[in-house]
């Protein structure tokens, strides 16, 4: 995978731990008033309030455009009221791409990047370097010379992930048979996912099949368990590893299709709601949560030090090598296991989503069991 490591004594110790809509626009959003803008480019006052790009995998629907663009927007806002903010979301690398490059032209002077696929990006990520702008990389670690880079510990989200399917997997996981659903080979973070999770189930399982769902999207998972069921057969498959929860939908999907009645555990990530309405319903076994706003907050204070000429090393509580680019400062965050027992004092203890929003009517009933009212 190419991803190294290192965590600062104390403060590393204590922290370590995809819509399929294309939106392609370019938003642009005036954080307050800008008066006297002209600085080094884009439209704020230079290095006091300097211009942030924001590029997404992901809008609207998707867990970026619920959680991660609203989060790092309003951080930014606390931190330099009078910085302009832009903003472009896709899932598409090649626009993503042409994206990164518009805001370059545009003048930005800080960009924030969660790159669709890191290597393809990396001669823009160049370019911005070349123009000096700094690029902090938010939640997948994009190739070529990162300013910052902060997300969540993968191999920590693989293990969470591992530990929750063999436990509940239980009589059967000695020996079990599952599939792997992993994500795009594209994303740095799907191998690091990957790894945590195999470090946890290789000996105790069996790996009937494994796939890299290509793009991560949903109905190439779909074909891909699909073609699981019809080698290894539905009723032998004991638990499902899948990388996050748009693809544990399609596995879902792909299982009621074959008409497998009684569904294996299944592991998702993100907590996305129609993920946790599943869980509730008892169709998948658990999600990871990441809470967003530590690591909004994070990459706001990043950038906005990086724009105004700052370091970021204060805020870093380690460093990562990426393929290209050796001992990028970083913070790495907990990821959180979530199950049906413990999504009120997980989701709905951190504001994520309200019980009216997990419980509509029609899983009243299976709310009530879990305790949810």
């Amino acid at each position: 995978m190419g991803l190294r490591v290192s965590l600062s004594a104390g403060k590393g110790r204590s922290l370590v731990r995809a819509s399929m809509a294309l939106t392609v626009a370019v938003v642009l959003t005036l954080s307050g008033a800008c008066a006297g803008a002209g600085g080094s480019g884009g439209s704020g006052d230079g290095e006091d309030n300097p211009t942030v790009g924001l590029l997404l995998p992901g809008g609207g629907a998707s867990r970026f455009g619920q959680f991660d663009r609203p989060l790092i927007e309003k951080k930014l806002k606390e931190l330099c009221p009078h910085c302009p903010t832009t903003f472009a979301a896709t899932p598409d690398p090649a626009i993503q791409r042409q994206q990164l490059e518009s805001m370059i032209t545009r003048g930005v002077d800080v960009l924030i990047v969660a790159a669709v696929d890191p290597e393809l990006l990396r001669p823009s990520v160049e370019a911005a370097h070349r123009a000096g702008i700094p690029v902090v990389a938010y939640d997948r670690l994009a190739q070529g010379p990162i300013s910052g880079y902060v997300t969540f510990d993968g191999a920590q989200v693989g293990k969470l992930q591992g530990e929750a399917l063999l436990k509940g997997m239980g009589a059967k996981a000695p020996g079990g048979q599952i599939v792997m659903m992993n994500g795009a080979t594209t994303d740095p973070n799907a191998a690091w996912f990957k790894q945590g999770a195999l470090d946890v189930l290789r000996g105790k399982v069996k790996i009937g099949k494994s796939y890299d769902v290509v793009g991560w999207r949903p109905e190439n998972a779909f074909v891909d368990m699909r073609s699981a069921i019809a080698a290894l057969g539905g009723g032998d498959i004991d638990g499902v590893l899948a990388a996050n929860d748009s693809l544990a939908g399609a596995v879902i999907s792909a299982l009621r299709a074959a008409g497998v009645r009684s569904l294996p555990p299944i592991t998702g990530q993100d907590a996305d709601l129609a993920a946790v309405r599943r869980i509730v319903r008892g169709d998948q076994y658990m999600t990871v949560y990441k809470p967003y706003k530590s690591a909004a907050d994070a990459t706001a204070e990043m950038a906005v030090a990086a724009g105004r000429g700052e370091s970021v090393g204060s805020i870093a509580t380690g460093t990562v090598d990426s393929a290209t680019t050796k001992d990028i400062p970083a913070v790495l965050l907990p990821p959180v296991s979530v199950t049906v027992g413990t999504v009120k004092e997980t989701l709905v203890k951190d504001g994520l989503y309200t019980i009216s929003q997990i419980c509509p009517p029609s899983l009243r009933a299976a709310c009530a069991e879990a305790g949810l009212i």
